[in-house]
């Protein structure tokens, strides 16, 4: 079978593939994309998420064919292409919120998600956020301090706006 996803805002065909494959597999496998990372193939664990259409989605659990005329957007489409950290991953770094880094990529991609919808998250939405995603080597806390640390520079950069 062969057909063409959109992943990060580029035409991609994919070609020889069966029918039934995963998203994460064409993603990783047919499309050399190694950011999301095949861990439980049971979407429990948060390492293969990605944003499809603008909802974040286990990507294990998505048939590829299924991603046809949508919009796939991956942690390798976070930089600009010119292989920049992102906010949220310079956060990362700073805060120590990475280890092993197997959980990274989808930890970084819930965040973006989140402060794309809410650039004022409270602590109860940023742990709400995560918490699809499991981390076993870098612990919670640094993650969240990596979120914070985010929040708190996008509004300190932010001009505040004059009411009326």
């Amino acid at each position: 079978m062969t057909f063409r996803l959109t992943v990060n805002g580029r035409p991609r065909d994919v070609e020889g593939a069966w029918l039934g494959e995963s998203l994460l597999y064409v993603l990783r496998e047919r499309l050399g994309l190694p950011g999301s990372k095949n861990a439980c193939e049971q979407g429990e664990c948060g390492s293969c998420s990605v944003r499809l259409d603008d909802r974040l989605v286990c990507a294990c659990l998505v048939l590829a064919a299924e991603a046809q005329g949508r919009s796939v957007a991956t942690v390798e489409g976070l930089s600009a292409g010119d292989r920049t950290l992102t906010d949220v991953q310079q956060a990362f770094l700073d805060q120590g919120a990475v280890q092993c880094g197997f959980c990274t990529p989808g930890l970084v991609m819930s965040v973006h998600d989140l402060l794309d919808r809410n650039p004022a998250p409270d602590e109860l939405e940023l742990r709400e956020a995560i918490s699809g995603n499991l981390c076993r080597c870098t612990g919670y806390g640094r993650i969240l301090a990596a979120a914070r640390t985010v929040v708190e520079r996008r509004a300190a950069a932010t001009p505040e706006r004059e009411l009326p």
